[in-house]
């Protein structure tokens, strides 16, 4: 057997919004996930502000960094790998992260690696349930991105199957949850609420389920629109909004719709593995719906712990650990954020292609921190 000290030792950096999050792991193994979160100082906008987001990364990158270290029992020159996100997200926020990326990487002549957000969410899987099967599906829901994707090598071949073509899942939580005066972010409180609602009390709509329809796209704004005016007619009226109700049954309708078509997906392209990540796969009647769905369709589902599931440094880390044990090539010292960069780019390699990191090295043959 392998001494697990040979698998690649990384550390990873995630800023795309609001979570600063480092996480370090050697191959598959789970060392530290160290996040500061800035959830509370966009609470009274709503949502997140990309400004206010940026200047917590800021303050936030270097104490979380040191925690995740101490945390991970390593030092800094101990690492194999340095890996971040490169996009997409808020682009004021990816900066942050590759530029403190960049510093590290620079500083202890370590091997740089912009890794893709969705990418990384489908890896983090690996450090829950062991290595990804290939090919596997991938249902991705959070608030900027609900996906379907196909992975048939997460570091160099993730195929978009489907995506929304309006709001996000999450987007619609924190709307329907700013409606409903529940506060934000929306999804842990409607679900929190659903639980003591029911479900088929109100018939909303599901976006996209027509027999002509995208088979793999999403729509929620429609269902976010009708939502927002059946609890505006009950306002209207004179009549108390039942909260639990609405929060039950706009959930259903959500998670129907997500369920059926991954499920659809996986069947249509014989995949026999399903996974889901990103920060709305925490929700508790998803990850119910899904399981039932999956065991009568033959299919096995994968699904992190809902700390996994939000953004967080471990899924980045596990992606630059995957980087490093594929011999993929590292980063160029250029690399920049990129707010839109496609699920079809799972990282960003130097130019040269190079697979030795050579170029790593000829800038910084000394340890800084020696």
């Amino acid at each position: 057997m392998a001494d697990s000290r040979d698998e690649p030792l990384v550390l990873g950096i995630e800023t795309s919004c609001d979570e600063t999050g480092v996480g370090i792991v050697r191959g598959t193994t789970l060392l530290a996930d160290a996040i500061a979160s800035s959830v509370d100082e966009h609470a009274r906008f709503g949502g997140v502000v990309p400004e206010v987001a940026s200047r917590a990364h800021l303050e936030a990158m270097v104490p979380t960094i040191q925690r995740a270290l101490k945390d991970a029992g390593v030092t800094a020159k101990d690492l194999d790998g340095i890996a971040v996100t490169a996009g997409p997200g808020l682009a004021g926020a990816l900066l942050v992260g590759v530029s403190a990326a960049k510093a590290y990487a620079y500083a202890l002549g370590k091997p740089l690696y912009g890794v893709n957000h969705l990418a990384s969410h489908i890896c983090v899987d690996q450090l829950e349930h062991g290595a990804l099967p290939e090919p596997t599906m991938a249902l991705l829901v959070s608030g900027g991105h609900s996906s379907l994707l196909l992975s048939t090598d997460i570091t160099s071949d993730v195929r978009p199957m489907g995506a929304t073509i309006d709001d996000a899942a999450g987007e619609a939580f924190d709307k329907i949850a700013r409606v409903l005066n529940l506060g934000f972010p929306g999804g842990p409180v409607i679900d929190r609420y659903a639980k003591e609602g029911d479900p088929k009390a109100i018939a909303f709509p599901r976006g996209l389920t027509g027999p002509r329809d995208p088979a793999y796209d999403f729509s929620f704004s429609g269902l976010k629109t009708a939502v927002a005016r059946w609890i505006e007619a009950k306002r209207a009226a004179g009549e108390d909004v039942p909260v639990r109700d609405v929060a039950a049954s706009f959930q259903e309708a959500v998670v129907d719709v997500l369920t059926r078509k991954a499920v659809r997906a996986c069947k249509d392209q014989g995949v026999d593995h399903l996974m889901i990540g990103g920060g709305v796969a925490a929700n508790s009647r998803l990850r119910v719906l899904a399981q039932e769905r999956c065991e009568a369709a033959g299919i096995r589902l994968r699904v992190p712990r809902p700390k996994l599931c939000t953004d967080n440094g471990a899924m980045v880390a596990a992606l630059g650990a995957e980087m490093v044990a594929r011999n993929r090539a590292a980063s160029d010292w250029d690399l920049s954020a990129d707010s839109s960069l496609p699920v079809t780019d799972p990282h960003v390699p130097g130019r040269a292609h190079t697979h030795d990191h050579d170029h790593v090295h000829e800038v910084s043959k000394e340890n800084l921190y020696s």
